[in-house]
């Protein structure tokens, strides 16, 4: 991502919400053209996180049916390790608000920095592919 920085990083990872979903490295695979990593593949992670914690509380198959405020505030690069932290903010009777933050740590380095955020609504699918009611959450 050759974006420039929009916003000042968080510079200080997040210790309230338990271990990351997902934390995976930046590999060349992954990068555009320019050779900085794809905001696309970067998307896809944070898609694949969401969507764990969605089908955890929906107890089933969940879908993306939306991405709203999606900021990228710094790139990231090849051998960064890239920390994807998700959380449920809202609970509809058939859809889910997951907020996601990304992480980085350069390879060599303790540093770490926010990356990105978004907001990503799933909707719970039953067996015929239709939305279906989230069931009630167990204690």
């Amino acid at each position: 991502m050759t974006t420039a920085s929009l916003a000042p990083a968080s510079t200080e990872q997040p210790t309230d919400r338990g271990p990351p979903v997902v934390r995976t490295i930046a590999m060349p695979s992954d990068t555009n053209p320019a050779g900085d990593i794809f905001g696309g593949w970067l998307m896809g992670q944070m898609d694949l996180a969401a969507g764990n914690v969605a089908a955890r509380r929906a107890r089933g198959r969940c879908a993306t049916i939306s991405v709203e405020a999606m900021t990228f505030h710094s790139p990231v690069f090849v051998g960064d390790e890239v920390s994807i932290y998700a959380w449920i903010v809202r609970v509809g009777r058939t859809s889910l608000g997951i907020q996601v933050e990304v992480w980085r740590r350069e390879r060599e380095s303790e540093a770490t920095q926010k990356v990105t955020e978004g907001l990503f609504t799933f909707v719970a699918i039953g067996a015929d592919r239709r939305p279906r009611p989230i069931p009630p959450q167990i204690p």
